[in-house]
């Protein structure tokens, strides 16, 4: 049975609360949301389209230019201005690179293969941070 966008949200929203140390907000670039009035209030700048019931689960924003969005159906990245976005329906994970931030590294990519065998790259904050992203995609891909 295909889960509806809300009941995804909520199940990623949870996991990502249960892999993320407190505060939530503490964080330079990553935040989840509870609803999508959230996001657009704070990111108006951002021009993004999403569905009649698509839902915002996550995201690693730098700035208008550089980011990655996790909703209920896509991963939408931004680097360096050039947009790339695919379907999770099919995807796979792949890998996270340095999340936890060995080093210097504030930010790092992980990546999602695509039914098709594209791979799409999205950004991780490191450290603790990392938690929202890597669980917001590896259980949006695991319920599908």
């Amino acid at each position: 049975m295909k889960k509806k966008d809300q009941s995804k949200h909520r199940i990623c929203i949870s996991k990502i609360k249960r892999a993320t140390i407190k505060p939530y907000d503490a964080f330079q670039w990553t935040k989840f949301y509870e609803n999508n009035s959230s996001f657009f209030d704070e990111y108006s700048d951002i021009p993004i389209q999403l569905n009649e019931e698509e839902l915002l689960i996550c995201s690693t924003i730098i700035n208008s230019e550089n980011y990655s969005i996790l909703t209920t159906q896509k991963l939408i990245t931004s680097e360096n201005g050039i947009l790339e976005s695919g379907l999770i329906i099919h995807a796979e994970n792949g890998l996270y690179g340095n999340f936890k931030g060995y080093g210097e590294e504030k930010l790092t990519f992980g990546k999602i293969i695509l039914e098709h065998g594209k791979i799409v790259k999205y950004f991780i904050e490191t450290g603790k941070a990392s938690m929202i992203m890597i669980q917001g995609i590896k259980t949006l891909i695991q319920i599908k």
